[in-house]
């Protein structure tokens, strides 16, 4: 049997996520999977570097300890696998994002965690930096996980739109028997604005069961003023990251709003998530099932107000599909990582606006 091992982090910073499995014509099994939080000095130092308070020394450190943490994450994995290194084919490391400017005269997007680093430790073939040959073929090198989501969920009677609920949200409407092109685009935060006002005003990294935001009330004006940002009604493609959405851009809105309780700010910003991802949900098909992965399946606040959004529309979970929420993004970079090492193209042009399909990523040889 082929193995592939995914490793996936993303702008919440959390812990690097790993997956082993593989994969059949039109299905996969996971054989193992492994979480290995970042220690917390790594993790502020990444959080600083996202803040642009990294210099070339720094940037270079962090390349090195973080591609040393993926690569203990998926030694450990293979480890408590039993599965041998050798019968990897490969490992996909989407790596940690730093920052996401894709537009401008000099577009680009970097990710650190040295794939150098993973190879070594394994002794698999890596493949990392998926994101710059789409953006050197005119794309915004993200979203990339819906070309994954086609392959997998894609259904000939059923539309479906995944809904990934990470720091950022993302969609992908795929419509039944691919009777149209897919759309997939960023629609602006999910987890990260929630995730940064928790933790400047709690201390705690994230709002475990949306317990703050519980505890307050929106506050319209103020969610109107979030909603006022140019993201939210730019035409796909699009794709955004916390480069834009974070601390300083909460605290620029709450200028006018300086006696708001941290509980009704936190409730706004749970309210911003769903009502960015409401709007821009695709209107093709009212028969729509919404299938919905990522850390925000996990706060049930968030899912709720969601659901009751949707009205009609079912809102589950990729588990429905067989796929449980927390494991899409680290399987779509092992299937990310087989299509480069076949010589296949892991992009969507439609999705991304490049030019044309291109195989994606650096390859790292055992």
């Amino acid at each position: 049997m082929h193995y592939w091992l995914g490793l996936m982090s993303g702008t919440s910073m959390d812990a690097v996520d790993a997956v082993l499995v593989s994969f059949e014509a039109q299905s996969l099994s996971i054989h193992g999977t492994h979480s290995l939080p970042y220690p917390d000095d790594l993790r502020h130092r990444l959080v600083m570097a996202t803040r642009n308070q990294a210099d070339p020394d720094e940037l270079g450190e962090l390349d090195t300890l973080t591609g040393q943490h993926f690569a203990r994450t998926a030694s450990e994995l293979i480890e408590r696998s039993g599965i041998s290194s050798k019968d990897v084919q490969g490992i996909g490391s989407h790596g940690q994002t730093l920052r996401h400017q894709p537009s401008g005269s000099a577009p680009f997007s970097m990710q650190i965690g040295s794939a150098a680093f993973i190879a070594e430790a394994t002794g698999v073939t890596t493949v990392s930096d998926f994101r710059s040959r789409d953006i050197a073929a005119g794309g915004q090198g993200a979203p990339l996980v819906p070309a994954f989501h086609k392959w997998l969920f894609e259904s000939e009677e059923q539309d479906r739109c995944i809904l990934n609920l990470g720091g950022i949200a993302n969609i992908t409407w795929l419509p039944a028997g691919n009777r149209k092109p897919i759309i997939g685009f960023d629609t602006g935060p999910a987890n990260a604005l929630l995730d940064a006002w928790c933790l400047d005003q709690t201390g705690r990294h994230f709002d475990d069961h949306g317990h703050l935001a519980s505890e307050g009330a929106t506050n319209t004006e103020l969610l109107a003023s979030m909603l006022s940002d140019a993201y939210f009604t730019k035409p796909a493609p699009k794709s955004t990251g916390k480069e834009r959405f974070n601390i300083d851009w909460i605290r620029t809105h709450l200028q006018r709003f300086p006696d708001l309780a941290p509980e009704d700010v936190q409730r706004t910003l749970l309210q911003l998530t769903v009502t960015t991802v409401l709007q821009q949900l695709p209107q093709e098909s009212a028969d729509m099932t919404v299938y919905a992965c990522g850390g925000g399946t996990f706060n049930p606040l968030l899912m709720n107000e969601l659901r009751l959004g949707l009205g009609s529309v079912t809102l589950t979970t990729t588990g429905a599909l067989g796929l449980d929420p927390q494991w899409v993004e680290p399987v779509a970079f092992a299937w990310l990582a087989k299509q480069t090492l076949k010589g296949l193209p892991g992009n969507v042009p439609e999705v991304t606006g490049a030019t044309g399909r291109r195989v994606l990523g650096a390859i790292y040889p055992a």
